[in-house]
């Protein structure tokens, strides 16, 4: 591409990324409301066909807010979103922290600017991850992990203890989501929205790599390329906009989500 296109590229990636920022509609829900559309949406996804996964938001106050262990995250609304203290002690609401967010506090801890973590262990990551090989870049709607992704290639058993939180969290680096083998994945970002984005959007990706290894040889995406989507697709107003997508289909399914 000579300069003089690139500077046309950039020019127009200027211009629709302005209309976005004025244009796109991204909702206004609380971060309690958010978090029980996160935990709808993602059921609603296959990421919670069990007790397994959670949904930690840290809170200014350096308090988290979370679900409760033992609801489903296709139960949760906004009256039953729990809040605790970095040593996982209930402040607010009913019911106990589950044990593996002992891992997230560990995150928190490294990336003071991690605001938000989803960690579930949806169907085509778990697939993923039992084969040992990391997510691939090699189609338009997995660019957002372009070099964003890191691979934990060895479980290091339960996440409930301290030595489970240091190797994943160091795995993680400065990444914004992990694929743990034999285990799941994890995002972890700068906001509610982003990190549930990314949530779906990194199962889809799973999916689409099994399905493509079965067809035949995987064919990656040139990075220069893969760079530039994923610039594009993590821009603030497409991810809150994708989010208010997301939670516009849950609360026309599910309205009592917001009480």
């Amino acid at each position: 591409m000579s300069n003089d296109e690139q500077d046309e590229r950039d020019d127009l990636n200027r211009s629709v990324t302005a209309q976005m920022d004025e244009k796109l509609e991204t909702g206004t829900w609380d971060n309690r409301q958010k978090l029980a559309l996160v935990c709808r949406m993602l059921a609603h996804e296959g990421h919670s066909e069990t007790l397994a996964g959670q949904v930690t938001v840290r809170q200014p106050d350096g308090t988290f807010l979370t679900t409760a262990l033992a609801i489903g995250f296709d139960e949760v609304t906004r009256n039953n979103v729990i809040r605790i203290d970095d040593t996982m002690r209930v402040i607010e609401g009913r019911g106990m922290a589950n044990p593996a967010i002992r891992f997230h506090l560990w995150i928190y801890r490294r990336r003071p600017d991690v605001h938000c973590i989803v960690h579930t262990h949806p169907p085509y990551i778990n697939a993923l991850s039992m084969t040992g090989t990391p997510l691939e870049v090699a189609h338009m709607d997995a660019t957002p992990f372009f070099d964003d992704c890191a691979f934990l290639r060895e479980w290091p058993g339960l996440p409930i203890g301290d030595s489970e939180g240091e190797i994943i969290s160091a795995a993680l680096g400065t990444k914004r989501t992990i694929l743990l083998a034999n285990h799941g994945f994890l995002a972890a970002t700068g906001s509610l929205e982003e990190s549930a984005y990314l949530a779906v959007l990194i199962e889809r990706a799973a999916r689409s790599q099994l399905i493509a290894r079965s067809a035949g040889e995987i064919r990656r995406i040139d990075d220069a390329r893969a760079k530039e989507s994923h610039d594009f697709l993590l821009q603030p107003s497409i991810v809150k906009a994708s989010f208010a997508l997301f939670a516009r289909r849950v609360i026309r399914r599910e309205p009592e989500v917001l009480f």
